[in-house]
């Protein structure tokens, strides 16, 4: 898009772009996503940046009537293979703020001036600032929805002390930290974290299948990781979760929400969910992975334009709009459950996963890491020479991975077929541009091939 279309986007108050660009307004200070509903301001006023870290390093706050920091991501990262959407990818779940800008160039195999350099060049902020917009976020998030201490909040969002946190809540929000819980919009019910969890609305843009996809996490679900409960229409899909300084139970909620009447286009939603974390600053990347297992970060707009062309595929759009393909919280699980399915995951999780300190009903363990299911015996052999490159990092299914290296590492594997790498690279690494082998599918589906696929076996016209 070019500016002008932005603009009409902006006047529009289309919400498809949400998350895709942020405008800024240089006679108020502040920056807002395309649907804001504030007056439109005038066209020489406005500025756009492809980042909400590169308007804030550009110095405008946050509005408070659209929440900006609130939308989902951009589909582009979860398309693109290139060296940006990998970091974007990996920044999201958290790694600037675990290993720092190092850990992140040494996990894309460039340097650290490399990636700064891309970064910035391409989005307008660097590794530091993207991260920092993130941290921003999770500390709001914490502040409207919990009690915990100021000074708790401070490190669990991620901020290495409680001035660098207070400096920046003030620089985005143009708001203290009190000012900021304070101004919680109505309706938000603040929780105590170690009683009934974080509350959390997890935005998508356009329509949402959300039935397609909690049928396909039941039929899935790992005995004792994961569970779907209630009647259809209002199931609660609950799991546990492995995270980098602790463990969580995350649930989430099944959610139909009706097209406005007359409007022609499916507005944008959220899923209501809800954590419990034993250490809160697993928050922002409990809440990634969630977001990468429902895909509510994909761009329904335009993959139902592009496969609509297609004779086969369009009544299939027409009746299921918005479908979107299940990824993965832990690629090691995903892995498994393609070679093994949900019953033999189960009997792996029994011998050797993890339980958990505080068992939550049917949510009993955590699914084993690689390092124990690495082993000859007990293991079926393609799984402990899969767990085992794993182990070992010759083999990477993280959101930053290199996805045709790891395939061909998969490949490499004893007993790896050409279907279950096909499955893997889809569910553990959310590859939208995959078809498994012996389905024919013309380039005209490009780049989109992951979820014609998905069309075909919610329709019963192909299997996983």
């Amino acid at each position: 898009m070019d500016e002008d279309s932005r603009y009409e986007a902006v006047r529009s108050r289309d919400g498809r772009f949400d998350g895709a660009f942020f405008f800024a307004v240089e006679t108020t200070g502040i920056y807002c996503r395309p649907s804001c509903p504030a007056v439109t301001p005038k066209r020489r006023n406005v500025r756009f940046y492809p980042t909400a870290a590169a308007a804030q390093r550009s110095g405008f706050r946050a509005c408070r009537r659209c929440r900006p920091d609130a939308v989902p991501g951009s589909a582009e990262w979860n398309v693109r293979a290139d060296v940006v959407g990998r970091a974007m990818r990996l920044i999201a779940d958290g790694v600037v703020d675990r290993e720092g800008v190092a850990g992140l160039a040494a996990r894309l195999g460039y340097s650290a001036r490399q990636v700064q350099r891309q970064l910035t060049t391409e989005l307008g902020a660097g590794p530091v600032a993207l991260a920092r917009a993130q941290r921003a976020h999770t500390a709001r998030v914490l502040l409207q929805t919990t009690e915990l201490a100021v000074t708790e909040i401070a490190f669990a969002a991620g901020f290495a002390s409680v001035r660098q946190f207070n400096d920046t809540v003030r620089e985005v929000y143009a708001a203290t930290p009190t000012e900021v819980r304070t101004a919680a919009p109505r309706g938000a019910a603040r929780r105590a974290a170690d009683g009934t969890g974080i509350p959390l609305r997890l935005a998508h843009r356009g329509p949402y299948q959300g039935a397609a996809v909690l049928d396909q996490l039941a039929w899935e679900a790992v005995p004792g990781v994961e569970e779907v409960t209630g009647r259809p229409g209002a199931r609660v899909y609950r799991r546990a979760l492995r995270l980098p300084y602790g463990t969580g139970i995350a649930a989430v909620a099944e959610r139909t929400r009706a097209p406005r009447p007359g409007s022609g286009v499916h507005p944008s939603g959220w899923l209501d969910a809800r954590l419990h974390l034993t250490d809160p600053r697993d928050l922002t990347t409990a809440v990634q992975r969630l977001r990468r297992l429902h895909d509510l970060d994909a761009d329904p707009y335009a993959i139902d334009e592009r496969l609509s062309t297609d004779p086969r595929l369009a009544p299939l759009v027409a009746a299921r709009p918005g479908l979107r393909v299940p990824g993965a919280v832990d690629p090691l699980e995903a892995a498994a459950r393609a070679l093994l399915g949900p019953a033999g995951c189960g009997r792996l999780v029994e011998a050797y996963g993890k339980t958990l300190d505080t068992p939550d009903g049917t949510l009993t363990h955590l699914f084993p890491e690689p390092a124990a299911l690495a082993r000859p015996e007990g293991v079926p052999a393609p799984l402990a020479a899969l767990a085992a490159a794993l182990a070992d990092g010759t083999l990477r299914l993280d959101p930053g991975a290199d996805r045709d290296d790891a395939q061909r590492e998969l490949l490499a594997l004893p007993g790896m077929d050409a279907a279950t790498a096909a499955l893997i690279r889809v569910r553990a690494l959310g590859d939208p541009d995959v078809t498994p082998p012996g389905v024919q599918a013309p380039d005209a589906w490009r780049p989109w091939r992951t979820y014609a696929v998905q069309h075909l076996y919610v329709a019963g016209e192909s299997t996983p």
